[in-house]
């Protein structure tokens, strides 16, 4: 027990410290950690739907894109600029604390996760991902094509001049001196964004151990004894691709925050995958796993950018660094898959794992 609190104390610490270690080399790698993060917030919420409750969701950014356009929208000019009956109210734009736009982001995006999981109730396996990822990219679409005839999204042009995140009269797009000592902008939202993934983390973790967490679990064993044990399957399943999106629409609000710009090219399809297979290759349903396998696969590409260039070097250029990038991160992928077929540190066996004395 005691080397248990050591390690968590040490991990902690170590935590705190990696920002002030990866901005001595640039801040190019500590914006690596914020996404990194951002990532694991996503992954986690994913697992909420795929690991606990067994829903294959091929559109989870769907929720990412609205959590993000969220806070453009409520955080930026365009309003004021596009609508002048709206400007006479707020001229200068809605600037939402942050207090409100996190409860608020994951409440719509909670809406949106049961707006999608309600026509898909009786659907599962390859159908509910079919589903799932035709929601995504309708999504992807209505935000690429709204600037007419009302400009809501502005567009495949994106929203723009998107507040920073101010805690406490803390402006996190500045940077802060502390005993001579300056933090950047991106080491303050490294802090913002390793507080909120902790907190998801004690949520999955609670959700985990309830009633509800179990009930998710047996239906993701067998839908049909779970209903046969009294288990409302339609509630649970809604509450799960409700409770998952939550967790994508806030991520979604503080990477609009994070970026300053929002646009549709940032939610494609290729995103959705990805987040899956963070969640499949850390080890479905198991928390841990997750988030190991959120932070190599969203740090992975950005490290093999100083791969890929030597190679396209050794090729006299005729390989693009960018597809050999593509080609390393899917080469990693079988292998990893090829020897931890169940993902990197996956759910223990419950029983399996008991060795009888004899």
């Amino acid at each position: 027990m005691k080397n248990n609190k050591i390690q968590w104390i040490l991990g902690a610490i170590a935590l705190l410290v990696l920002p002030l270690i990866l901005q001595s080399f640039g801040n190019a790698w500590v914006r690596i950690a914020d996404l990194a993060l951002l990532y694991v917030m996503l992954a986690l919420g994913l697992n909420i739907v795929v690991g606990y409750a067994g829903l294959l969701d091929l559109g989870y950014v769907a929720f990412y894109a609205v959590g993000a356009y969220m806070f453009g929208l409520m955080a930026s000019p365009h309003l004021s600029d596009t609508f002048a009956w709206f400007a006479a109210s707020f001229p200068n734009g809605l600037h939402t604390p942050l207090w409100i736009v996190i409860p608020l982001a994951a409440l719509l995006a909670a809406v949106a996760g049961a707006l999608l999981g309600a026509p898909t109730l009786k659907l599962r396996g390859d159908y509910l991902a079919i589903v799932t990822l035709g929601f995504g990219e309708i999504i992807r679409i209505f935000l690429n094509n709204l600037d007419h005839p009302v400009n809501l999204t502005n567009g495949p042009k994106g929203i723009g001049q998107i507040d920073s995140v101010e805690i406490f009269g803390l402006n996190l797009g500045r940077p802060l001196e502390v005993m001579g000592f300056t933090l950047n902008s991106v080491t303050l939202y490294y802090y913002l964004f390793l507080s909120l993934v902790v907190v998801s983390i004690i949520i999955c973790y609670r959700l985990q151990d309830s009633r509800i967490g179990r009930a998710w679990m047996a239906i993701r064993e067998d839908e049909i004894a779970a209903k046969a044990m009294g288990i409302n399957t339609r509630n649970m399943k809604l509450l799960a691709f409700g409770m998952g999106a939550s967790f994508g629409g806030v991520s979604g609000a503080m990477f609009g925050a994070f970026q300053g710009f929002v646009s549709p090219e940032s939610f494609s399809l290729m995103e959705s995958v990805m987040i899956v297979a963070m969640v499949v290759l850390g080890g479905i349903g198991h928390i841990p796993g997750v988030v190991l396998g959120a932070v190599l696969l969203a740090a992975l590409p950005e490290v093999l950018r100083y791969v890929a260039g030597p190679l396209q070097a050794m090729t006299d250029g005729r390989l693009d660094s960018a597809i050999l990038r593509q080609l390393l991160i899917a080469l990693a992928m079988i292998v990893i898959m090829l020897m931890r077929p169940r993902g990197l540190w996956p759910t223990p066996e419950h029983g399996k794992s008991l060795t009888q004395k004899t």
